[in-house]
């Protein structure tokens, strides 16, 4: 209500904007009261939008709890546990089936095995029997059995070096440069050694610069000339470990024939022969448990 002679009052632009400048037309745009409804359910049904497809990951399966729990375990204790590499020979004299069952079955219960042979060549197992052809036969199926490459080897991966009795020692291992290389890591790191019968000539490659031997002042054994004399290639026999450690320096020691009998001194452990696998073998376990402490 103006009062008479009062000015009208200049209308208000912000108003006079909103008013001219309307929304512009939408379909479907929702209203108050029945048409507003209607025009919204016409404009729901004009723009129809195609349905998300499902997101499809990876399937996830499920393992039962006590799968599961044994499968930790496992891995837990093989974490847990010193590798150990256990150096075979390739030769065609092979390596004794009896002292590798024996070697292999004790030691995987105390370390992670890996083998290895020069050029990675499989084994050729001799002397074997009843009490070991299953087990070899079984060995070969497993993965595990397709040895490494020595020369590929290395030795600071290892907590331990294990060589069996192996014959053919006395042809590759015993100059094998590679395996001088890995012997020489473990003896500046006083890392557990063990050799075993024919095996110990495999200790016979490790050389220092100044040509000595690695293995000069220490004590061991290894297959006795009473032994060895048996067979019938020894008058071509490339090395005799008995004459070669005395030579070299060394002191050993032997008892009766295939007799147990078993040499340790610092971080190395022989065995006479064959038949002292397992005590060698034991007492390697016993060198890297007490190492650990």
């Amino acid at each position: 209500i103006r009062k008479k002679g009062a000015k009208p009052r200049p209308p208000n632009k912000a108003a006079v904007g909103l008013q001219t400048a309307p929304h512009p037309p939408t379909r479907g745009r929702l209203r108050k009261g029945k048409a507003g409804r209607a025009g919204g359910r016409k404009a729901r049904r004009g723009f129809s939008f195609p349905a998300a497809k499902p997101k499809l990951g990876p399937a996830r399966f499920s393992l039962p709890r006590e799968l599961l729990a044994a499968a930790n375990a496992t891995m837990s204790e093989r974490l847990s546990k010193p590798t150990c590499l256990i150096a075979a020979s390739a030769a065609a004299a092979g390596v004794s089936a009896d002292s590798f069952f024996h070697s292999f079955t004790l030691a995987s219960s105390a370390f992670n095995l890996q083998v290895a042979t020069p050029g990675g060549k499989p084994i050729d197992f001799v002397g074997v029997n009843e009490a070991n052809m299953r087990w070899i036969q079984d060995f070969r199926m497993k993965s595990y059995a397709n040895p490494a490459k020595l020369e590929s080897t290395d030795g600071a991966r290892y907590h331990a070096l294990l060589i069996p009795d192996c014959p053919g020692a006395l042809t590759d291992l015993s100059n094998s440069g590679y395996l001088a290389r890995i012997l020489q890591h473990f003896s500046s790191e006083n890392k557990p050694i063990c050799a075993i019968g024919n095996g110990v000539a495999a200790l016979c490659c490790a050389t220092n610069e100044d040509k000595s031997w690695v293995f000069q002042e220490y004590s061991l054994t290894g297959p006795s000339v009473y032994e060895l004399v048996r067979l019938s290639s020894f008058a071509s026999l490339p090395i005799i470990v008995e004459d070669f450690s005395k030579d070299s320096g060394a002191t050993f020691s032997a008892s009766k024939v295939d007799a147990v009998h078993v040499v340790l001194d610092r971080h190395l452990v022989t065995g006479q022969n064959e038949n002292s696998t397992v005590a060698a073998v034991q007492n390697l376990i016993f060198l890297c448990n007490g190492s650990k402490k």
